[in-house]
């Protein structure tokens, strides 16, 4: 994988439940990981819902692999990018060689 092409910053969220004070549950994301990835296949796709435009924007991240990054799972994570949320769909290990990992990903609706 040629490093020049991980030209933008990526961060990955996990998500825990916090129980507060009174025992009440609530989902919370806190930042785990920070890397470099380059962006590939992004498809733009708005839909109109109920009279409302919805972005469901498609987008692949693809990173050098690490320790933290071959353990993530796509039910636990989601990618944090300019401001946007994105939900991971698919997780591409690319042949197991332990190079480079491809996350497929979908912006989150808000």
């Amino acid at each position: 994988m040629e490093v020049a092409l991980l030209n933008v910053r990526i961060t990955f969220q996990k998500n825990s439940v916090i129980v507060d004070e009174i025992g009440n549950h609530r989902n919370e994301w806190a930042d785990v990981y920070s890397c470099y990835a380059t962006i590939s296949g992004e498809s733009p796709n708005e839909n109109t819902d109920a009279g409302m435009v919805v972005d469901d924007s498609k987008i692949d991240f693809t990173v050098r692999w690490c320790r933290e990054v071959a353990t993530m799972t796509n039910t636990e994570y989601r990618i944090q990018y300019q401001g946007a949320f994105y939900n991971i769909l698919g997780i591409d290990h690319l042949n197991f060689k332990r190079k480079s990992v491809k996350f497929k990903c979908q912006k989150v609706r808000r």
